[in-house]
């Protein structure tokens, strides 16, 4: 029985407030069914309850090791990486040529969901290797496909994105790391060094295989000038090293299970990397990776979340202390702890964040799966700039709100949270990941207001406030959400009203424009995530009509309730920050701190 997340709330999610099941009018997805769909999270879950989730606490405290120039992670894993992918997981949204099962990315995401809130270290191996081979299935030439892709898909070789460098970590222009040609066409000799790459070495699989940014020798500056390559740990055919090199391994406040590495590459002038597809194309190419590993990240955030709200919520329900205000009898029993106001609150904190995020992400890979797969060029192109505006935000809201709801979690089992007999501390130490990979808070802020807002005309915020005016046009048609409605309305206002003044600052310069981009990201995250709640109170007023799972239903409703009168208003305060003409951020000096 998982006790780490909500069937119930997933199916609630992906079936009646999407209704994912639609998604077969595609033919890409026409052999699915919502039957299908519904067996592959149950094969989702039976892997996370036998395999991962008891293995969570273990491989926290028994974290990866360095030995002899090769890391060691835990032996568990070894058969779980390789069930993976004989299971199909890694290439499982691939086509069938390819030995895929054309699964929708919405579905394979909420199958992660599953397999991060049971065990996040372990679960990161195959879905590393599935964005490392996507990126050769889509950029690489046939050679290459042949060569490497078979042994990613079927988890005896594992895939990374090796991007970061001591002195170039968000700034990919300054990157380093240099590809020398050779007489062999399309053949470089590769020499740099790249830190914090995940999985980037482990005795659970034959071989790594390394999607690598470097510049070629004699390339422009900046990110222009910047390539991909595959960069194998092992020759592909011979079995011979290539020489890459583990310097060290990186220890961590959590996510520990998984190995976190600093590679050398080319010390002795001999590491082959093989160019993916244009000189110079590289961060092209790798965006199509990042974007997708971003709404990853932000999912990896909600997993993460959920498993600590649903600890805190089980505790609550078994703690006896105290007795309701009021009472005055001591004979009288203890009561749970749930039945405190305060303890409701954070509890409500939680789901609301948790399950309106995940609402948020299942809504970003539905949009997702419609943009790489419909054929209509004008269609295409409105969901896309709707879906390139939402992934700052579903990636950083869902990471910095899902540090808040597991302080939360620990909060609720008071000192018992702060000690590892305990899930909620091990939680807590594992989501401060999110807000740095894949982009830190600040770059995505940056992202947003300096580029998605304006980019197509402001063609993405134009189709997001029509969404959004869509599904407001909807729940005013309920009288119970009269007053949701008023306040997410009046929110939307202030928000546009907020946008120009930003851009009007824009004539002031840069710093000024994107000073506090940072605060307009967390704006928007609230904003969304409180249409995200309207959508779902609605669906829940339609269900409640024909259905006896009452409970669930009201529990939903009363939940945006909560979202519109506890976290909508915190808005306002952030607006007239952004608002004000003062900026200390900028005034200060390095001298004065």
């Amino acid at each position: 029985m998982a006790n780490f997340y909500s069937p119930r709330d997933l199916n609630f999610q992906l079936f009646e407030n999407i209704d994912l099941s639609k998604i077969t009018d595609i033919p890409y997805f026409s052999d699915h069914s919502k039957e299908n769909f519904e067996l592959v999270l149950e094969a989702a879950k039976e892997i996370a309850e036998r395999k991962l989730h008891p293995l969570l606490t273990e491989m926290d405290r028994k974290e990866p090791q360095l030995k002899d120039g090769s890391i060691l992670i835990h032996p568990g894993m070894k058969e779980i990486v390789r069930q993976f992918g004989e299971d199909g997981w890694i290439n499982a949204t691939f086509s069938y040529d390819e030995g895929g099962q054309q699964l929708p990315w919405t579905i394979h995401l909420a199958a992660g969901y599953i397999l991060q809130a049971a065990n996040y270290s372990s679960s990161v191996f195959p879905f590393l290797t599935t964005g490392a081979a996507n990126l050769i299935r889509s950029f690489g030439s046939k050679a290459q496909i042949d060569r490497f892709t078979p042994k990613m898909y079927s988890g005896q070789w594992q895939g990374t994105m090796a991007l970061t460098e001591p002195d170039a970590g968000s700034s990919l222009s300054d990157l380093t790391t240099q590809a020398i040609p050779t007489e062999e066409e399309g053949t470089f000799l590769i020499k740099g060094q790249k830190i914090y790459i995940s999985c980037g070495d482990h005795d659970a699989c034959e071989n790594v295989v390394h999607l690598l940014l470097a510049r070629i020798k004699g390339a422009p500056a900046g990110t222009k000038g910047i390539s991909l390559f595959i960069v194998p740990k092992l020759n592909p055919e011979s079995g011979e090293p290539n020489d890459v090199t583990t310097e060290g391994l990186y220890h961590k406040m959590g996510y520990k299970g998984a190995p976190i590495a600093h590679l050398m590459f080319g010390s002795n002038e001999a590491c082959k990397g093989y160019l993916v597809g244009e000189a110079n194309h590289g961060l092209k190419y790798m965006f199509q990776m990042m974007n997708e590993a971003r709404l990853g990240v932000g999912m990896n955030a909600v997993a993460i979340a959920t498993a600590a709200f649903h600890a805190s919520l089980a505790y609550a329900k078994e703690r006896p202390q105290g007795r309701k205000l009021g009472e005055k009898n001591l004979s009288q029993p203890q009561v749970k702890i749930i039945e405190h106001a305060d303890v409701k609150r954070m509890l409500l904190f939680q789901k609301s964040i948790t399950e309106g995020t995940l609402a948020l992400l299942i809504y970003c890979s539905w949009l997702s799966d419609q943009v790489t797969h419909d054929k209509d060029f004008e269609t295409r192109k409105k969901r896309e700039s709707l879906l390139d505006l939402l992934t700052p935000i579903a990636k950083s809201f869902p990471s910095e709100m899902g540090l808040q709801t597991t302080s939360a979690a620990v909060q609720v089992l008071g000192g018992a949270g702060y000690t590892t007999d305990f899930p909620v501390e091990q939680y807590y130490r594992e989501a401060r990941i999110h807000p740095i990979h894949e982009g830190t808070t600040g770059i995505h802020g940056l992202d947003l207001l300096g580029r998605k807002v304006i980019q197509n005309d402001g063609l993405g915020w134009k189709e997001l406030m029509k969404e959004m005016q869509k599904d407001l046009i909807k729940a005013k048609s309920f009288p119970e959400l009269k007053t949701q409605c008023v306040k997410f309305e009046s929110a939307i206002q202030e928000v546009n009203t907020c946008l120009q003044k930003q851009l009007g600052k824009a004539q002031k310069g840069p710093e000024v424009f994107l000073a506090d981009a940072t605060l307009f990201l967390e704006v928007n995250g609230i904003l969304c995530v409180s249409w995200m709640w309207l959508r779902q109170a609605a669906t829940s007023i339609q269900a409640l009509k024909n259905s006896s799972d009452k409970d669930f239903y009201q529990g939903k409703i009363t939940t945006a309730e909560y979202f519109m009168e506890y976290e909508l208003p915190k808005i306002q305060g952030l607006i007239s920050r952004l608002n004000s003409e003062t900026f200390p951020t900028i005034k200060m000096k390095e001298s004065e701190f």
